[in-house]
């Protein structure tokens, strides 16, 4: 199980370190519409959606790895001065939690994602690309949280409580 939990992490940690470079795409792409709309007079029609898709993945995919680094925001007052088995039951507990969270994201946002790929949906915009794979990410990002939080789960009753 621990080794389980350990690649899951690993999966996770590769999809977090790729998607983290996305930031600068789009911060390039809102350097490019800044510099066309101001200085050129003609702003793009396609910039500031094609920025907006970018930023659902940039965002959903490092969630998952940021569970393990308990890089969230969290009033932790209780679990930061707990010791032994009530740390660990507070680990597996907020665990569960995000166990609970990323399976209802994912039972509502899979049915939404597989019915845009079959209806074409697009934006209905000036540019009007197709979204099903922005909002595929969704469903994507919700499986590995799912599998990371029962990954924080062997890891907690490892003893590897962070």
């Amino acid at each position: 199980m621990l080794r389980a939990a350990q690649a899951i992490t690993t999966v996770n940690r590769w999809t977090f370190e790729a998607t983290k470079w996305l930031v600068y795409v789009i911060a390039a792409l809102m350097l490019f519409e800044v510099i066309s709309r101001y200085s050129f007079h003609a702003p793009t029609s396609w910039g500031p959606e094609l920025a907006t898709l970018l930023f659902g993945p940039f965002f959903l995919m490092g969630g998952p790895y940021l569970l393990h680094t308990g890089g969230h925001v969290a009033v932790d007052i209780l679990s930061a001065t707990a010791q032994g088995k009530l740390r660990v039951v507070l680990a597996v507990l907020a665990a569960l939690l995000a166990l609970i969270f990323g399976l209802i994201l994912l039972r509502f946002s899979l049915p939404l994602a597989w019915q845009a790929y079959e209806y074409g949906e697009t934006s209905y915009s000036a540019w009007n690309p197709i979204i099903w794979p922005a909002k595929t990410v969704l469903p994507l990002a919700a499986l590995l949280l799912v599998l990371q939080s029962l990954a924080e789960v062997v890891f907690a009753l490892k003893g590897r409580v962070a």
